[in-house]
């Protein structure tokens, strides 16, 4: 099946277009490398089926070049910094929003394609008050403008897919980590104790409990999510079973990093100890529909954050 994955070189991205072109897909890998990098997919390169695109998603011309020979879709592309969200949210709009629609455009133009999977996000259902939290929770309220942009993109999908005919797979994801990540909490731990071995300055007060879900664990969801939906839109929740707070992360990162004496430095956070502004301080998703595709993860929460961190730092 001829394949498009845009934003092909990111984390989830590059392992997913690995897994993909071991199946003998063929690949479109279509990314500007602002978050992916060339490293990432260096070990694909070798495949005769796989083709590397530089181009933006808001970039219609990129846009058609990259969709005219695909059947289906990954649209992974994205701006996954949420704590940036708060400050300059016109990113979100121009790099979320807008890009999906130029992308929808250019997917709605092209008779061949007849399945987008879209990677959104557990944020969407904001601060949720039954956890786990189901898809079919209401109201959907987004605390972060990332949030909001992924709910919008939802929106989006799900209407062109109605309107013009097309199928369309919704992946919640919990925090997805494992080898090659560039943001978030384990990348900021190990990049601050690095630097100092001695103290790790923490956002927030230590509480918020989140799910964790290891890259691997993570693309056979995606593959499994996207064989086995059986409706013309579907939803999907990804993520562990468990939770893990950001004070656990730390004494995790900090023992896998065989340092001693480390001293916790809680900032003590905004809005009742969230790190930043939108920061949700407590998600666990409800995967029990994607567990009865024959789907579970093989590593919970603080497993998953350990595998990571020995591969970070090795």
């Amino acid at each position: 099946m001829n394949i498009l994955v845009t934003g092909g070189a990111g984390l989830i991205g590059s392992h997913l277009c690995e897994s993909l072109a071991k199946k003998g897909h063929e690949i479109i890998i279509f990314d500007n490398f602002s978050y992916g990098s060339k490293k990432n997919i260096k070990s694909l390169l070798h495949y005769e089926h796989v083709q590397v695109i530089k181009g933006d998603c808001r970039n219609l011309n990129n846009v058609k070049d990259a969709v005219k020979d695909a059947e289906v879709v990954f649209h992974l592309a994205a701006n996954p910094d949420v704590r940036l969200s708060s400050t300059k949210p016109e990113i979100f709009f121009e790099q979320n929003i807008y890009a999906t629609y130029r992308l929808l455009e250019g997917i709605r133009k092209n008779s061949k394609i007849h399945t987008i999977v879209f990677t959104s996000t557990s944020t969407v259902y904001g601060e949720a008050t039954k956890i786990p939290t189901p898809e079919d929770y209401s109201p959907l309220i987004p605390i972060s403008i990332y949030g909001a942009s992924k709910l919008a993109c939802e929106a989006l999908i799900s209407a062109y897919a109605k309107t013009y005919d097309k199928n369309a797979i919704i992946l919640r994801l919990a925090n997805i980590i494992g080898e090659r990540s560039t943001h978030g909490i384990l990348y900021d731990f190990v990049r601050k104790l690095k630097n100092n071995s001695s103290l790790l300055n923490i956002l927030g007060d230590g509480t918020q409990k989140k799910s964790y879900l290891y890259i691997s664990d993570c693309v056979n969801a995606i593959e499994t999510a996207w064989k086995r939906a059986r409706n013309q839109i579907e939803f999907f929740n990804i993520g562990s079973e468990d939770q893990v707070s950001v004070r656990k992360i730390a004494e995790i990162v900090v023992s896998e990093m065989g340092l001693e004496n480390v001293k916790l430095i809680f900032s003590g956070g905004v809005d009742g100890g969230r790190g930043w502004k939108g920061d949700v301080k407590n998600m666990l998703l409800d995967i029990s529909k994607i567990k009865r595709l024959g789907w579970k993860p093989k590593y919970n929460s603080a497993e998953a954050i350990r595998v990571t961190i020995k591969r970070m730092i090795r």
